[in-house]
């Protein structure tokens, strides 16, 4: 009897023990208690097992891993790294290619992590394993939308022309980075002996080879490999309800960036899936933190075998749920869950008269928007228009948002580049909002109507002329201005201007000048945007670069707050202000715009700047 209760005592603590380790494993995992994880710490040199991918189709093909070791703190802080050696006919022919990241290795049927990283040029299969666990718990801390900002936001006024087409990951993820060393380097030549995350294959359809050529470097600078074109489906597709087979472990997944008439894609594989949610890469894609991006099911045609680096050939099938996170180490995202995506149209009229019209969804992040929508209007514009040479391109559309005005882009580009300037008219503005992070902002669509002509309409201003130096208040002063196209053509246009019947006696400036010029003569170089609102606003007034102004102007002492002008601010209240107690906020302004006018659209852009005075008399 003694003995008996002596062996329900053991079992009673052995149940305890079980039960509070059961706790606790709970506690620090998500994952269910049906998927079984061999820790870190229980790895072993010498520990054989199998890894998943798929190398043809939409099957998952198993081959052979053995570990090699652990590189302790590797991938970051507290971030180990596990070595392994592949092997097995297909991974013997492919080495580790784009689009195998994520592929789940498992040893005594316990997952222990994802393919990730590879040497470059190795001559073995060697690879780096991300720990299941690493990638388990960053993702577990990660929040579940990204949180919109609360303070307010300053801008220059250039930041929101499309003068200068700028890459948009420049200085992120580029090689001198990833190797630790300058390009020009000596040790540049050994870059080939340190683990980088295994290059993410990312398929274009619809996008124009030289297009392709221009974003190429930013994307590869981020860590993807441009490889080929190959297109889903056109047009919008609801979700696919997941079912038991839905993206298993080691099956390919695709991250779409934009579908439609423009798809892009990238390619890697799923290394769990536990219930609705997706575990896949095993490294980052782009690491844009909180995301929302589709995620579909995809098969591989074929792994093209390349010395340099070889990769899968990946075609996007139904959409099946939503990226919500993109972290170091790994991509994580949810099935059923619908991806929020920002319809676009863009209809282009070329230069021979005829009508084409573009459709696509784009994926809505910060970074990536404006690249994917710089992308698609500069696809239908170098596939219908020429690529060397001069020519004129006028861009009219809005960017539409839910409880907002919309930006409204109405520009004109002439030269060899205006193709470029025409492509950001939109992304520019698009760019400045995303990245304010602005609470509510919901953007619904974007529309674009461009028109195209051979030649280039550009002419300068050369001077201007008035028909008296001396007005009254109330008076209209002529002004005479001579534009010279680049043909050597002279245009003659003459502008009125009137004097304010309120103006005090003393000396103007008239300025007459492109939006450009006039605008880098104005008090409100920067202005200070506290929500979404205030932006568009502010956006809308932009001073055109393709129209001219008439601006007359006095010297005074005033006050720029935000975007607002305050001309003649009484002494008192300069005092209040600039008191010794307070700093920022406000701005100096010298100059009082009495007359602004902008002059009727000609059939040239006018660039260049004029000034006269002009002396009111009482």
């Amino acid at each position: 009897k003694k003995f008996l209760h002596l062996i329900l005592a053991i079992f009673a603590a052995v149940g305890a023990f079980t039960a509070v380790c059961i706790g606790q494993y709970e506690k620090v995992s998500s994952v269910s208690p049906e998927v079984r994880i061999l820790p870190i710490s229980e790895i072993r040199e010498g520990m054989r097992g199998t890894a998943r991918s798929v190398f043809h189709g939409d099957k998952s093909e198993e081959f052979q891993v053995e570990i090699l070791g652990v590189l302790p703190n590797w991938i970051g802080p507290k971030q180990d790294m596990i070595v392994g050696r592949l092997s097995g006919a297909n991974a013997e022919r492919t080495f580790v290619f784009a689009g195998m990241s994520g592929s789940p290795v498992y040893v005594d049927g316990k997952l222990v992590g994802a393919i990730s990283y590879n040497f470059p040029f190795a001559k073995e299969p060697i690879c780096g394993i991300t720990p299941f666990e690493q990638m388990q718990s960053v993702m577990e801390a990660a929040p579940e939308r990204k949180l919109a900002s609360t303070g307010d936001r300053t801008f220059a006024y250039s930041e929101l022309n499309a003068d200068v087409w700028k890459p948009v990951f420049k200085g992120i993820g580029s090689s001198a980075v990833a190797s630790g060393f300058a390009d020009d380097s000596r040790l540049s030549t050994i870059a080939g002996q340190t683990f980088k995350p295994i290059a993410t294959p990312l398929t274009f359809a619809g996008v124009p080879q030289q297009v392709l050529d221009m974003l190429a470097p930013q994307f590869e600078a981020a860590g993807v490999l441009p490889v080929a074109v190959a297109g889903s489906p056109s047009g919008r597709m609801p979700v696919k309800q997941p079912t038991e087979t839905t993206l298993l472990g080691g099956d390919s997944v695709v991250v779409h960036l934009s579908r439609g008439d423009i798809d892009i894609a990238a390619a890697g594989t799923v290394t769990l899936r536990d219930g609705d949610k997706i575990y896949a890469f095993g490294h980052p894609f782009f690491q844009l933190g909180t995301t929302n991006l589709p995620m579909s099911e995809s098969h591989v045609i074929t792994v093209v075998p390349n010395a340099n680096n070889s990769f899968k050939l990946a075609v996007p099938d139904a959409m099946v749920g939503t990226i919500s996170q993109d972290r170091a180490t790994a991509i994580y995202g949810k099935l059923g869950q619908e991806p929020r995506m920002i319809p676009v149209k863009v209809r282009l009229t070329n230069s021979r008269g005829v009508t084409k019209e573009l459709n696509f969804d784009s994926a809505i992040d910060s970074i990536l928007t404006p690249l994917i929508l710089n992308a698609g209007v500069s696809g239908i514009l170098m596939s219908q228009e020429r690529g060397l040479g001069e020519s004129t391109i006028e861009v009219n559309g809005r960017i539409d948002m839910r409880g907002e005005q919309p930006f409204i882009i109405n520009r004109r580009f002439a030269g060899q580049q205006a193709p470029i300037f025409a492509s950001s008219a939109a992304s520019i503005p698009l760019a400045a909002l995303l990245r304010a992070d602005f609470s509510g902002v919901d953007v619904t669509g974007i529309t674009l109507d461009m028109k195209a002509v051979d030649g280039s309409k550009n002419a300068a201003l050369e001077r201007i002329a008035l028909d008296r130096t001396q007005a009254h208040p109330g008076d209209t002063v002529e002004a005479t201005v001579y534009e010279r196209t680049d043909a050597g053509e002279q245009i003659v246009q003459k502008v009125p201007v009137t004097i304010p019947a309120t103006a005090a006696a003393g000396q103007l400036t008239l300025t007459i000048g492109d939006g450009n010029a006039v605008q880098k003569e104005s008090p409100l170089m920067q202005f200070t945007a506290r929500s979404a609102a205030d932006l568009i606003s502010a956006y809308n007034k932009l001073k055109r670069s393709d129209r001219l102004y008439a601006v007359l102007t006095r010297t005074t002492i005033g006050l720029v707050i935000g975007s607002n002008e305050m001309p003649n601010v009484p002494p008192s209240m300069l005092a209040t202000i600039n008191n010794d107690r307070t700093a920022g906020g406000t701005r100096s302004s010298l100059q009082s715009i009495l007359f602004e006018n902008e002059l009727p659209a000609g059939d040239y852009l006018v660039s260049g700047s004029q000034s006269l005075s002009i002396e009111v008399i009482r």
